[in-house]
């Protein structure tokens, strides 16, 4: 039954604890509870959980996520669950990004240096057009969204309205897109740019993967078309289309007026402040550049770091927060926000979110003392945490292991709700302390290494895998070594390996072709590893961020995904942190064990195909992508536009799909494509 704006479709219903949880955090909206928390241990479907929450909310969401991979997998459920309505990915647009800094003991300048991922762009115009034209919007979001992006109200009533039999001439429109920041060309379109040809201007808007085709007959507007961008196929008419800025920038022609005065004002004062301190090299610096940016706004409307002059142009006053993505969801008439917040893996979402504003503030202080920026760059900020907390409205926290901040505010309310008992039936695994070199109860260890080797064997014998978490990324390639020359299939993980050796990896991991995975951090949040039945936790008892209480439950954690996991932890002493999070995870265990015994479940491991994008990537591109130019040498001779065409279209599908490490691949292709295509040119 559809409930607001939201449907969910699934082959499931809740189960479990999920029922429960789902009642009592919807309750708790409706009664006005502001902050709640969500304490589900791992495979207990916390995202469906979080999915029937807003079908029955039913207001527009934001889903934090502490990284860019994170997000794209939970965009990616969302996108499942709700195939109706917009679920949009709403990360940093950088493939690579070295910020703007000056080191002044060594008098290094560090120039922006920054390769935007077009795509991503395009993904974040996407989630603004549908904030602001309907309701049924969920945005998975990175920490990123706590940045300056330009005024939503500038950026809603800079549209363009488009009606076909209205007098608009071809000219004028032209000139109106200019103002809007979109490029002309006479080549291939992309988002942000348009072209005219004969009776006709075809745009491509900035959140788009398609052509909105206007022709006139007369001065008139005579058909208003929507085309696919690579076959040319004319999808559906329209009588009507609004078109977007290109940039989220925007500036009306008074408004860059005042806001250059101001900026010229301002530089004036300061370079004033810069030569009675005697910093002549400083003030010239300065203002060169700010007189260079200057013209640049008066003539084009916009400038390399636009950014930094953002207080000047939105008029606000020094020291106001900027606008965000926050600024785009819907708001009542006295400003309180109409949107719900979660908070995904709040334990480290949030001290992220913290964390984003003085480290921001460090960098630009140098650079305006230096005469690199003026001082109301540092307006150019992420939201301070109270800032962020203020705009945010009503917010759920989803974790393992909340920090103490989101169970404290959630308790103040009445509002932690507990979601232990999993769908499946499964438990949270057996814990065993074990001693690092010393004997425990007549057993004599080797140590360590020589009882871990032992169980490793034990388990590989009975076709199950084992993870072993170490304290260093040099302990992990060491003993993932040793283990290999006493005859175990073993491979180390570290952040070291680039993102798709590391899928590769896991996925041979799962698949068997390696029995022992070792690692440090990686090993935590956000692995579904269902074949993992045994994890050994080296020198447990050396307390600190790895050996913490919230690390330890979230490491344990990995091994609940199977029926026969568990966990023994190498420790001479008991830390505290080893006793809370035993004690919390067989708490948890007795639970789920009742549980089971009442209802006469009986658990089972998950079961899920290994599968992941490598085997697409592996399925389409054998080669690397000079061998796959090779393969396509004869097709690119006979029509070099059709292969590329090709190629766009594959890029785009990953896109659509979230799958960027496949799209990466195939946008070098094309790049190579296109430069052959230029040099058969010439």
């Amino acid at each position: 039954m559809k409930k607001g704006c939201f449907t969910i479709h699934s082959p499931w219903e809740p189960a479990g604890d999920q029922p429960k949880a789902i009642a009592e955090l919807v309750h708790g909206l409706r009664k006005g509870t502001r902050h709640q928390t969500l304490l589900g241990v791992t495979g207990s479907g916390k995202t469906f959980t979080m999915a029937n929450v807003i079908e029955n909310w039913g207001k527009p969401t934001l889903v934090i996520a502490h990284n860019k991979t994170l997000a794209a997998q939970l965009a990616q459920e969302y996108r499942e669950f709700f195939p109706e309505s917009a679920v949009h990915y709403f990360v940093s647009y950088y493939d690579f990004y070295q910020p703007e800094a000056y080191i002044p003991h060594s008098d290094t300048y560090i120039e922006k240096d920054a390769q935007v991922n077009e795509e991503i762009d395009r993904l974040r115009h996407a989630t603004t057009q549908a904030l602001l034209t309907r309701r049924d919007v969920i945005v998975v979001a990175s920490v990123s969204c706590i940045y300056g992006l330009g005024s939503p109200e500038e950026y809603e009533v800079a549209n363009i309205l488009i009606s076909r039999r209205e007098k608009l001439t071809r000219a004028t429109l032209m000139r109106r897109l200019i103002t809007l920041h979109f490029e002309r060309t006479n080549a291939d379109l992309k988002p942000g740019v348009f072209r005219g040809i004969g009776n006709a201007v075809e745009i491509v808007g900035s959140g788009d993967r398609h052509i909105t085709r206007i022709e006139w007959k007369g001065e008139k507007i005579d058909r208003i078309e929507l085309i696919d961008l690579i076959t040319r196929r004319i999808l559906r008419g329209l009588d009507s289309v609004v078109i977007f800025p290109a940039k989220h920038f925007m500036t009306p022609g008074d408004e860059m007026k005042r806001a250059l005065a101001a900026i010229s004002d301002e530089l004036q004062e300061r370079l004033s402040e810069l030569t009675k301190a005697g910093k002549l090299l400083e003030a010239d610096r300065l203002k060169r550049r700010t007189n260079y940016d200057m013209a640049m706004m008066r003539e084009v409307g916009y400038c390399n770091g636009i950014e930094n002059y953002s207080r000047h142009i939105s008029g606000k006053k020094a020291g106001e927060p900027p606008e965000t993505l926050l600024s785009y969801f819907p708001r009542a008439k006295d400003g309180t926000p109409e949107f719900l917040t979660v908070i995904d893996e709040s334990h480290v979402t949030l001290p992220q979110i913290r964390g984003m504003y003085e480290g921001d503030q460090s960098r630009k202080r140098t650079l305006a003392e230096h005469g690199f920026r003026l001082p109301s760059a540092l307006d150019n900020r992420p939201l301070r945490f109270s800032e962020f907390d203020a705009r945010i409205g009503a917010a759920i926290y989803t974790s393992a292991t909340p920090a103490e901040y989101e169970l404290e505010l959630s308790r103040k309310e009445g509002k932690v709700v507990e979601q232990i008992i999993r769908p499946t039936g499964l438990v949270d695994p057996e814990i065993e302390v074990r001693p690092i070199i010393s004997s425990s109860k007549g057993k004599s260890y080797g140590g360590q290494i020589a009882d871990l080797i032992e169980e490793v064997i034990k388990v590989t014998g009975e076709g199950g895998r084992s993870i072993v978490t170490t304290l260093t990324k040099k302990m992990a390639e060491d003993l993932s070594e040793y283990l290999k020359e006493k005859k175990i299939k073993a491979e180390y993980l570290h952040s070291d390996i680039k993102t798709l050796e590391r899928i590769k990896i896991l996925t041979e991991f799962r698949r068997g072709t390696f029995d022992c995975l070792i690692g440090v951090n990686l090993l935590r949040e956000g692995l579904d590893l269902p074949e993992v039945v045994f994890i050994g936790i080296l020198d447990a008892d050396k307390e600190g961020f790895l050996r913490s209480e919230t690390s330890l439950i979230q490491t344990i954690g990995r091994a609940s995904r199977n029926v026969r996991g568990r966990v023994i932890l190498y420790a001479d002493h008991m830390t505290g942190s080893m006793e809370r999070a035993i004690g919390e995870t067989n708490r948890r265990r007795g639970v789920q064990l009742a549980y089971n015994k009442k209802h006469g479940i009986t658990p089972k491991s998950i079961q899920k195909s290994v599968g992941d994008i490598t085997e697409q990537i592996e399925s389409t591109y054998k080669k690397t992508v000079a061998d796959i130019l090779a393969i396509d040498k004869l097709r690119f001779s006979e029509n070099p536009k059709k292969l590329i065409a090709e190629k766009e279209k594959q890029m785009n599908e990953a896109v659509k799909e979230l799958d960027f490490e496949t799209a990466a691949i195939v946008r070098d292709e094309l790049l190579e494509l296109r430069r052959l295509v230029g040099k058969t040119l010439d």
